[in-house]
């Protein structure tokens, strides 16, 4: 089994490259590719690169090239839901893109025209494994539901709001549904795994500089868990 492992941006996956066992680096789409050993577990380690279509041509590269039979994404995200704060954990059991809208032929906010889902669920086996992960080393409060996905840094409370209204969503980042989109056609389990960064919706924040290193440690932990157990 090969696991492809990515992030958003090289602070999201640096300590992992480095606690891995590096066999090779490839280059491709201006992304590394670190193929290699990490807990006994063959994978593929990347920086895709921030916003939808980065992370889009990182994993159909995952697919193609590298024929990972799962993904895993990790990285920041903004809380939506009111109970939902800084240094939490949200793992998405589902995810949509929140900027996909055409409403104007009939459809649904989020529903890409002429396909067969409204949203991507992620794999519940790997949910499980991460949940299992949390509560076995970080002990974080954890929510597992949708996150939104948007080529938009989300700031403004009204949009805020209205995410959560429109698809009862917890959490918003960048990258997230288009990875999950790219999995569904390609047929590859996967899951999304977020550190909250902040939240408009209640007005709780943390300073970023002070906050990638929580949110790095806290996917790494529980990554090495993961993996671990698989």
């Amino acid at each position: 089994m090969i696991i492809g492992i990515i992030g958003a941006m090289d602070e999201e996956i640096e300590i992992l490259v480095k606690e891995m066992e590096l066999e090779g680096r490839i280059v491709k789409a201006n992304m590394t590719f670190n193929k290699g050993v990490l807990w006994e577990q063959n994978v593929i380690i990347v920086r895709s690169g921030i916003g939808k279509v980065n992370a889009a041509v990182c994993t159909q590269i995952l697919a193609d090239d590298f024929k990972v039979d799962r993904v895993i994404n990790v990285g920041i995200a903004g809380g939506i839901g009111q109970d939902i704060l800084p240094g939490d954990v949200v793992i998405a059991d589902n995810l949509l893109q929140h900027d996909m809208d055409t409403s104007a032929f009939g459809d649904r906010l989020g529903q890409i025209p002429r396909l067969d889902t409204y949203d991507f669920k992620c794999e519940p086996a790997l949910i499980e494994l991460a949940n299992k992960a949390n509560d076995e080393t970080l002990k974080h409060k954890i929510s597992v539901g949708r996150i939104v996905t948007g080529d938009q840094f989300i700031a403004d409370i009204d949009k805020i709001k209205w995410l959560q209204k429109e698809f009862d969503a917890i959490a918003c980042e960048m990258e997230g549904a288009s990875i999950a989109q790219v999995c569904y056609l390609n047929n590859i389990p996967f899951v999304v795994i977020r550190s909250i960064s902040d939240n408009a919706n209640n007005g709780a924040h943390m300073d970023y500089e002070k906050f990638k290193y929580i949110a790095v440690e806290n996917s790494t932990r529980i990554i090495e868990t993961m993996l671990k157990n698989m």
